[in-house]
């Protein structure tokens, strides 16, 4: 790579983008950007030039001889591009909102990565993103893309079967464990490891290691746990945590306490709504603060976004690549033979050495025979769902609904299927084919 690199972010209008301009200004010395390309589409086109504008008077403000570009015009600013990341959500948050409206009314969870809503919010992407990669094969074939956009596990794979693109894929939750874990011993960051097995939004922590002293036991007998603004904080167990033998990710709760969430998941809907309603009333409130032209800083609300640290991984995993690091960061690569009950080709959450080559895997120490059958499932469902994605085959996508752990039956699923499909029909072309004409 050349010195002054060209990054281009797709989704460049979400209300994350100061966060990641924040992370770009403050590695500039590690990792020279020459231009900075901020893409969106025409109904986005709003919200880019609010927080374009934002970016603009953040690197103004910093001093740094970086060129931020905002456009619509995707090919144009993935051209030549050394980095391109996504965070994109395909029918925006009108979307989301009927991927966790829907499923609660017919008594299953509602989640954006998981159980039906994940579902449809994969297949309304995986097309997306894998359009998105051809304009990188043609236009940028060297650069890396790496990927934010949930489900980020399923998004990760559908990259790496289905085209050449160099990419990786990012998640907040194990950057979130790290930064937990080094303010509950009063440590730095830089003093804390932990191992995760698993894979995106199915990991436990098996491991976690502070100034070279195994914690995990002292962990589990005192019940710790962390949590996200985006799932509800509710207690683990303390039995079940120990004889678990690990800590695991908040989003597990959707599969080991799932009548709890459920019921708070409904009541949230008659009271105020799922968390896309709240994050709607969250957003609007970050954009009416990115329009003030004396802001030239991150707000401080942004942290009530959701999704904290996104970026300062994102930035994290392109300086270390960049300057052929050698630390150790959590990512969703392919499996490869680290994981024996699963696919080579699956993707998997683990710890990773990132060189300028790209990350290479780790096989953790330990992977706890209880849990190994819910990540093949989980995964069953992932790779069935990319399938569908691809072929728009309503029975393919039926099957990966019913085996999902989190669904109850047939008939639900197929209740659940044909009413999402219909909701979500403008961003599915593959499932509305038109009737051949004779």
């Amino acid at each position: 790579m050349a010195a002054g690199l060209k990054i281009a972010v797709i989704g460049g209008g979400s209300s994350y983008t100061p966060e990641i301009v924040e992370g770009f200004i403050r590695n500039y010395e590690q990792m020279p950007i020459r231009e900075l390309w901020f893409v969106d589409i025409e109904e986005g086109k709003h919200k880019l030039e609010i927080v374009g504008n934002l970016a603009k008077r953040m690197v103004k403000e910093s001093g740094l001889p970086i060129d931020v570009h905002l456009t619509l015009d995707r090919r144009e600013a993935i051209a030549g591009a050394d980095f391109v990341t996504t965070q994109m959500r395909v029918g925006l948050l009108a979307a989301r909102k009927q991927d966790e409206h829907i499923p609660i009314m017919h008594g299953v969870i509602g989640q954006e990565t998981t159980g039906p809503g994940g579902m449809l919010k994969a297949l309304r992407t995986v097309p997306v993103i894998l359009d998105i990669c051809r304009d990188i094969e043609e236009l940028a074939p060297n650069a890396w893309m790496l990927n934010f956009t949930n489900p980020a596990g399923i998004v990760t794979e559908a990259v790496a079967k289905h085209s050449k693109v160099k990419s990786v894929g990012l998640c907040n939750s194990p950057i979130n464990f790290q930064k937990f874990l080094a303010a509950e011993y009063g440590v730095s960051e830089k003093d804390v490891l932990a191992e995760f097995v698993g894979i995106n939004h199915l990991h436990w922590v098996t491991s976690a290691i502070v100034n070279g002293e195994e914690k995990m036991p002292e962990l589990l007998d005192g019940g710790k746990s962390y949590t996200a603004k985006n799932v509800p904080t509710f207690g683990w167990d303390a039995d079940f945590i120990r004889s678990l033998g690990a800590i695991p990710t908040y989003y597990l709760k959707y599969f080991y306490m799932t009548d709890t969430m459920f019921e708070d998941m409904k009541a949230s809907l008659e009271k105020d709504g799922t968390r896309a309603d709240v994050v709607s009333r969250v957003e609007e409130e970050l954009f009416e603060l990115y329009k003030d032209e004396n802001l030239a800083v991150k707000p401080k609300q942004l942290e009530q976004r959701g999704g904290a640290y996104y970026s300062e991984a994102a930035v994290n995993l392109m300086t270390s690549i960049y300057n052929d690091r050698h630390d150790i960061q959590t990512l969703n690569v392919s499996n490869g033979t680290i994981y024996d009950f699963l696919p080579a080709d699956a993707s998997i959450e683990i710890n990773c050495v990132v060189t300028g080559q790209g990350p290479i895997p780790l096989a953790p120490q330990h992977v706890p025979s209880h849990v190994k059958g819910l990540m093949h499932a989980v995964k069953v469902y992932e790779q069935l769902t990319i399938e569908a994605a691809l072929t728009g085959d309503r029975g393919i996508a039926l099957q990966a609904l019913v085996h999902h752990p989190l669904v109850p039956s047939v008939s639900v699923a197929k209740e659940l299927l044909d009413e999402m499909l219909e909701a979500n029909k403008k961003y599915l072309p593959a499932f509305f084919k038109p009737e051949a004409v004779l």
